[in-house]
């Protein structure tokens, strides 16, 4: 009886896993030509810029955009008060970083992944990406970004930190998030903001790049 429930309860998780691990690049170098990366948010310091894990996935998708691997960042986050603007502080970083401001896109309502992927799809018609997080996050934000509709490959950065007992709680975390990814998709949760579309990725993608 305990092993029956524990495939059960286990079982959405490991499909979830193994459904995003398909798509895991090694490193920024091994991923395809793809027209967006789509940068997940994770959380601001004190001061309102990125955390250290955010900064890692910014640099991913700077050195992305560098190599003309991606065309477009879509950087999705939570702006849900004036006190916390994910998505500006991560537009800031990129410009400050040297990525045209005509090639970044914001997306203030990424309240979680599957609101992130969904929203990419349905509201800035993104049909293909690069999924940049942290190695931990990468498998469940795949599965939820296909899920979506979304073709998509991933990478996944360091997840090393100056509070490792902080990194633990992440990864133990992925099994009740992974949980919820799995029931979103079944259900096709509604994001909590869907709202109508927007042209910014497609007018992004229009706009001359730096290398033209």
């Amino acid at each position: 009886m305990l092993a029956g429930a524990l495939v059960v309860g286990l079982g959405p998780v490991l499909v979830v896993q193994a459904v995003g691990q398909t798509a895991v690049r090694p490193d920024v170098s091994a991923v395809p030509p793809t027209p967006v990366a789509l940068v997940l948010g994770a959380g601001l310091e004190p001061d309102g810029t990125p955390s250290v894990y955010l900064a890692r996935r910014l640099e991913a998708a700077r050195q992305l955009f560098a190599a003309g691997t991606v065309q477009v960042i879509l950087v999705s986050g939570d702006n849900s008060t004036p006190y916390h603007d994910e998505p500006g502080a991560m537009r800031t970083w990129l410009l400050q970083h040297g990525v045209p401001d005509a090639k970044i896109v914001r997306d203030a309502a990424g309240f979680d992944t599957h609101d992130s992927c969904v929203r990419a799809r349905q509201i800035f018609g993104v049909t293909s990406a690069v999924v940049v997080t942290q190695d931990y996050h990468v498998r469940r934000a795949l599965f939820s970004c296909r899920a979506a509709g979304i073709e998509s490959t991933g990478v996944g950065v360091s997840a090393a930190s100056v509070a490792p007992r902080q990194a633990v709680l992440w990864r133990a975390r992925e099994v009740p998030a992974s949980w919820k990814a799995a029931w979103d998709a079944l259900t096709r949760r509604r994001p909590v903001f869907l709202g109508r579309p927007e042209d910014g990725v497609r007018t992004a993608l229009a706009s001359p790049s730096p290398q033209s």
